[in-house]
């Protein structure tokens, strides 16, 4: 028999990639990879393990890849509700901002995030927001997997005061980060009506040497849309195009203002896009055309964006409502199955990430980024298909197990590198530090 490190046995191991179902099937991981997945009577005689994880009413799952947040500002969260997006972030955010935001503000407000996003059975995230730097150490405490963004804005804040800065801060943080098995970077220019051209040349200059992801909210709403064309005469896609962005490095986050011509260019260029349906159904920011951007060939991720706008990371939710929304939008009940949203909620958010080697797919060579949801529960009774059922039925509240490079981050539903009190204690204390200055 061959020792490793983890065998979890699982009722059911949905791998993603090849798409399908897997009864009684184990997980050999061992150095903090996946080995193989077999037959569970195969792997009893196969292998001695060291720790041994039984999920008898479990589906075993890829990691859920958050591919947009605002980490932070969980601390924000239900501060400004009911708002179209420019009042939102101009008349209360960036206000909420500038008087808050801070290292201990990034790290408490990330802790919050990263522990919520454990519980619900996320990985790996991508987050763009201020003191990258202070996030990031949340991230090593907690053992999740996550892109951090090289924020870059056109405007002074308490983090930078032009856009030299934002993007000599980021790359002195690139570098740091260079060694990190967990971490990983991305230029993080805010938007096209927030950043100039100046700075997105020097991000596409840079990145002709770094090669990272270029993470950026992109046709957010149609005034968005509507601005630029009264301004420069191009739409924001045109321009980002006619400044060589338009690679295979662009993630572009919400895109719900498309027409068919630049559905076609973006799926040439091979550019990612991320769809936060919630936050943009609550923003009323527009619908992603998710069936025609699938159709044409172009990698579409998942995100929650921020839990100010959404207002919880809760990755489960958001593949039900994308599968719904792209049905009622396109009018076709056909459109994007649950195999579909799985696969967007996890190896498309790898790839949109540059991650795909790694995680998203439980296969062999990646790294054991699981999430274990127990289908045990009776709102998920009959299972006749788990994947359905999962991407239907299961609440986060059913996410039991959860791993990262084969550490466990959540067993039964507990915590087990950040201390669950402790974040609470200290985002109740900025709750009522902002509610007092709010005068609520």
């Amino acid at each position: 028999m061959t020792e490793v490190e983890l065998l979890i046995n699982a009722r059911w191991v949905i791998p993603v990639d090849p798409d399908g179902c897997l009864d009684h099937h184990s997980v050999a991981i061992d150095q903090g990879r996946i080995l193989e997945i077999l037959p569970a009577s195969a792997a009893a005689v196969r292998y001695r393990a060291r720790r041994t994880g039984e999920l008898a009413t479990h589906a075993l799952i890829p990691g859920l890849v958050n591919a947009h947040t605002h980490a932070a500002m969980a601390l924000f969260r239900g501060l400004a509700d009911d708002l179209p997006l420019m009042d939102w972030l101009q008349n209360h955010i960036w206000p909420a901002e500038g008087r808050w935001v801070s290292p201990e503000f990034v790290r408490d407000g990330a802790q919050l995030a990263v522990a919520e996003m454990i519980k619900g059975g996320t990985t790996c995230f991508s987050d763009m927001y201020f003191f990258p730097e202070d996030c990031a150490q949340v991230v090593r405490k907690a053992g999740i997997r996550a892109c951090m963004g090289l924020i870059v804005i056109d405007f002074p804040t308490v983090y930078a005061d032009s856009s030299n800065a934002y993007l000599d801060k980021g790359l002195r943080l690139h570098d740091e980060l260079r060694s990190s098995e967990l971490i990983t970077t991305a230029f993080a220019p805010h938007a096209p009506y927030s950043v100039s051209d100046e700075p997105l040349t020097r991000i596409r200059t840079l990145n002709n040497e770094l090669d990272l992801p270029v993470h950026m909210h992109v046709h957010e709403t149609a005034h968005e849309v509507q601005e630029a064309l009264a301004k420069t005469g191009r739409r924001p896609i045109e321009r980002l195009h006619d400044l060589d962005l338009l690679t295979p490095n662009l993630v572009a986050v919400h895109m719900t203002q498309l027409l068919p011509e630049e559905i076609a260019l973006l799926a040439q260029a091979g550019v990612s896009i991320v769809h936060c349906p919630e936050s943009n159904l609550k923003l009323a920011s527009g619908f992603c055309p998710v069936f025609e951007l699938l159709r044409a060939g172009v990698n579409v991720a998942l995100g929650t964006d921020g839990a100010a706008s959404n207002n919880d990371l809760d990755m489960l939710d958001e593949m039900r409502v994308a599968a719904l929304l792209a049905k009622a939008v396109s009018g076709d009940a056909t459109a994007l199955p649950a195999r579909q949203a799985l696969r967007m909620a996890t190896l498309h958010g790898a790839r949109a990430l540059g991650l795909d080697q790694v995680t998203g797919s439980i296969s062999t060579g990646k790294y054991a980024d699981l999430a274990a949801i127990d289908l045990a529960r009776i709102s998920s009774q009959p299972v006749y298909d788990p994947l359905s059922q999962i991407v239907y039925t299961a609440g986060r509240d059913q996410v039991t197990d959860v791993w990262v490079a084969g550490r466990q981050l959540l067993e039964g539903g507990r915590l087990t590198t950040l201390d669950e009190a402790e974040i609470l204690h200290r985002a109740n204390r900025w709750s009522d530090r902002i509610r007092h200055q709010r005068g609520l």
